[in-house]
């Protein structure tokens, strides 16, 4: 049996592309490239699971060689149920951006005004601890420059509707 001497730098330098990438695209506003994202970093983290688990070695199922000869089960269970859970939640959110195409045609993720508001709340928290006396724009005018795609779905459900039972 051959010495082993730890992983090969290339598919070092892989999983740590397809992680670093798969981290990237999650960061994105849009839910399918968020989906990609998601796959790429769950293969990447697959074949780091590959990698840790040490050198391949006979079926541990087979029962033909010695207990330091033989591969580690767990690992692969451990892959197994990644690629499962992987597919589960790429599922999930081809399923969001397919339905949010279907509504607003496109996928991307508007902004939630309420994190707006905090975060205006803590630059002015910030403002006035420099002694700073900016006046800051208000949050309807925060709410009129962002695209709110839920208040005109419903009011056009809501005339469309009213429409029909007249």
């Amino acid at each position: 049996m051959t010495p082993y001497h730890g992983p090969d730098l290339l598919m070092v330098v892989l999983i740590a592309v397809q992680v670093g990438g798969g981290l990237y695209l999650v960061l994105e506003r849009s839910l399918t490239r968020i989906a990609l994202g998601v796959v790429l970093a769950g293969n990447g983290v697959n074949l780091l699971f590959i990698v840790v688990s040490g050198p391949a070695g006979s079926p541990p199922l087979a029962n033909t060689a010695g207990s330091g000869e033989m591969a580690d089960p767990l690992p692969q269970a451990l892959v197994l149920t990644a690629i499962v859970i992987t597919l589960a939640v790429a599922a999930f959110l081809v399923t969001m951006a397919y339905r949010s195409w279907q509504l607003h045609q496109h996928d991307e993720v508007q902004d939630d005004l309420e994190d707006r508001r905090i975060a205006r709340m803590a630059t002015m928290d910030l403002e006035l601890a420099e002694g700073d006396r900016r006046p800051l724009a208000g949050l309807e005018d925060i709410a009129a420059s962002v695209r709110d795609e839920t208040a005109s779905f419903v009011d056009e459900n809501w005339v469309a509707e009213d429409t029909q039972e007249q």
